[in-house]
């Protein structure tokens, strides 16, 4: 019997007040013209805070300080194909410190970067994304959420 395995990924929303700051994904073959926040996967051997820090470094060139990763919430989501890529634990932080001024790195798999509001994000924003910052904005987070499952 294989081992039920998941996908961890790191995400960080960087706020500048009641603004975030959030990428248009382009070219990527996944949700492609969607608004997201700096995030991918943790790599082999990498804590997610380290994964944090990278992913933030290398898509939008700041630097964050692990104390200042402010933990939001897990989300457990599944695809519901029984595809392993699609079976997923994302670990979500804030943080309000940082240092550099971010600036896009990675043209050829973002096509615009800009600050919005909680409460006027663009359309459209990644759909689990979205929920966990509408959870931010109306400030009921859980600790951990679940999303694609059926119980």
């Amino acid at each position: 019997m294989d081992r039920f395995q998941l996908v961890p990924a790191a995400y960080v929303v960087l706020r500048r007040g009641d603004e975030v700051l959030m990428m248009l994904r382009a070219n990527t073959g996944y949700l492609d013209g969607y608004w997201a926040v700096p995030a991918g996967h943790v790599e082999r051997g990498e804590s997610v805070l380290a994964a944090a820090r990278r992913e933030v470094r290398e898509e939008v060139g700041v630097e964050i300080d692990p104390a200042h990763l402010v933990p939001l919430t897990a989300m457990h989501r599944t695809g519901g194909n029984g595809d392993p890529i699609d079976e997923r634990v994302d670990f979500f932080f804030a943080t309000t410190r940082w240092t550099g001024e971010p600036h896009l790195l990675e043209p050829d798999k973002a096509a615009g970067l800009d600050w919005f509001p909680l409460d006027r994000l663009p359309d459209p924003v990644v759909p689990h994304e979205a929920r966990v910052l509408a959870a931010l904005r109306d400030g009921r987070l859980p600790a951990v959420l679940a999303q694609g499952f059926t119980d």
